[in-house]
């Protein structure tokens, strides 16, 4: 009882209502399990507009959830979302964060608080499977044929299974915990970035072996693996190369060993799943089920793949005690690299919907994406144009938890849990966004800071967003940002200006 009223007495000094714990079990917190998506677009399922091609578990998870309308990864690229969702960092404060090659060193801190150590303190076990891409080991090329740290494991996760970067980059292989899966030791890795290693075939020298061509000019072209050219050389670990086919089945198979494991004490899952990212190439059951060719067809795994987890949830007995977030590191683009059918397939379909820009590029396209939280029995179903980011899970989690935050802990991490558990309609007052500048957003203003570079990148067909002048949109009335009403308005440009040089100058936003 006396814990009852204790965990009562947060929840109302933290903004929560009585019915945020109706569903826990007695004695015990929520698991909580993030499923992350790669470059899915907010247009690309259908609880969101898509007709052409249907996601009806991850509608369902939105039917009996939150799905916010409003919802963001920190940047429109990889290695700087995933960066901020476990540290609560923009990552444009922090040097070396941009998309890392596959031998990069780690780039989170050790002795920060991480979303995995918040959960850790409260007593939950963790686990990260899945695409990682936030570098191994601190200084220079990890090693592949020993013990690799540090990594995950020393960034909060008592768990972890995942590929080193990302599908498309070498070394090809499943780390756990510390080392290689199924490593050779006669048979040693060697990962070179700056040029060609052994005398593996390459996609440039031997085109006749790929089952996928790359995209002419686009770098995908080195050492072949599966059928498939890659960014990078690599030789050796034959035995320890993944096949792109078997990836979704491989992460939530061990998602689902680690679900049944600990169901009976709190845990923790960042499930960071490789679909819908380059290079596309589904499961056989997936092939060709779509309208859209690969990229259609790994949407559809990616569903499927949402479907299995929460089929282990309901089979377990533990989905009324297990929140899940379900988002995406950042917008979509089409042709990432690969000849895979995604452009010439497109039949009328809006990776965006109707927001310009995508992957890479500052509009809203590049880092609005999907964004749904269920808590069945405790969220109660709805639709929600609160402004939240990735971000904000860790200062979220750590009310909920009870677990307290220093001064210099996640310093752009916002506690928006009124939002994510629907009791409230605010969010965030105001977010940056980051791809090749930065961008504020207050209230219904967003507002492009200027910097030069191309209007449209050209090797993936996304409007970049870039301009010599300041740009403001009025999000509510034109999210398209079609029609730049900077100039009608200096003085709000002055001021979100200002603020946002505030935020830079000041090494935090909380």
């Amino acid at each position: 009882m006396h814990y009852l009223k204790k965990l009562l007495f947060t929840v109302v000094l933290t903004g929560m209502a009585h019915a945020a714990v109706k569903g826990q079990q007695k004695g015990q917190q929520p698991n909580v399990i993030i499923i992350y998506a790669d470059d899915l677009g907010y247009g690309d399922i259908s609880c969101n507009g898509a007709t052409r091609v249907k996601t009806p578990h991850i509608d369902q998870l939105a039917s009996e959830g939150i799905r916010f309308t409003n919802g963001h990864a920190t940047a429109a690229t990889c290695t700087p979302s995933r960066y901020s969702i476990l540290t609560g960092e923009y990552a444009w404060r922090k040097k070396g964060t941009n998309i890392l090659p596959g031998n990069a060193a780690l780039i989170v801190p050790t002795d920060r608080t991480t979303l995995g150590k918040v959960f850790q303190r409260a007593g939950y076990r963790t686990a990260c499977i899945g695409k990682w891409h936030l570098g191994l080991g601190t200084q220079g090329e990890p090693d592949w044929n020993g013990e690799i740290k540090p990594g995950p494991l020393e960034t909060g996760f008592d768990y972890a299974f995942f590929f080193p970067a990302t599908a498309d980059r070498v070394p090809t292989v499943y780390v756990e915990n510390h080392r290689v899966v199924a490593l050779d030791p006669k048979d040693t890795i060697q990962v070179n970035y700056q040029h060609k290693i052994g005398s593996e075939p390459t996609g440039k020298e031997n085109p006749e072996l790929l089952k996928m061509h790359s995209t002419p000019g686009q770098g995908h072209n080195q050492t072949i693996v599966n059928g498939i050219g890659r960014i990078g050389w690599m030789t050796g670990g034959q035995r320890a190369r993944w096949t792109d086919e078997s990836l979704a089945g491989d992460f939530v198979d061990q998602a689902q060993h680690f679900i049944e494991e600990h169901r009976r004490q709190p845990f923790f899952l960042y499930l960071a799943l490789s679909d819908i990212h380059v290079p596309r190439m589904p499961g056989t059951r997936f092939k060709g089920k779509s309208e859209l060719g690969y990229r259609g067809d790994v949407i559809m795994q990616l569903d499927w793949s949402v479907g299995e987890i929460m089929k282990t949830l309901d089979y377990l007995g533990i989905a009324k005690n297990t929140i899940v977030i379900f988002s995406s590191d950042n917008g979509p683009v089409l042709d990432d690299g690969y000849l895979d059918g995604a452009v010439a397939q497109q039949n009328g379909h809006q990776p965006a919907g109707v927001m310009r820009g995508g992957k890479y590029s500052i509009l809203e396209g590049g880092t609005r994406v999907p964004f749904i939280v269920h808590w069945p029995g405790t969220v109660k179903p709805g639709v929600s144009g609160a402004l939240v980011s990735q971000a904000d899970l860790l200062a979220s989690f750590a009310a909920l938890l009870r677990q307290p935050l220093s001064e210099s802990d996640a310093p752009d991490s916002w506690n928006i849990l009124g939002a994510l558990l629907g009791k409230s309609q605010q969010g965030r007052s105001s977010y940056v966004e980051q791809a090749n500048t930065l961008a504020l957003v207050k209230g219904d203003w967003k507002y492009i800071a200027p910097q030069r570079g191309p209007k449209l990148f050209d090797a993936v067909n996304i409007e970049s967003g870039l301009d010599t002048v300041p740009q403001l949109y009025n999000l509510k009335t034109d999210l398209g940002e079609k029609n730049n009403v900077a100039a009608a308005h200096p003085e709000m440009v002055k001021e979100m200006s200002a603020m946002l040089e505030n935020i830079r100058s000041s090494g935090r936003s909380r």
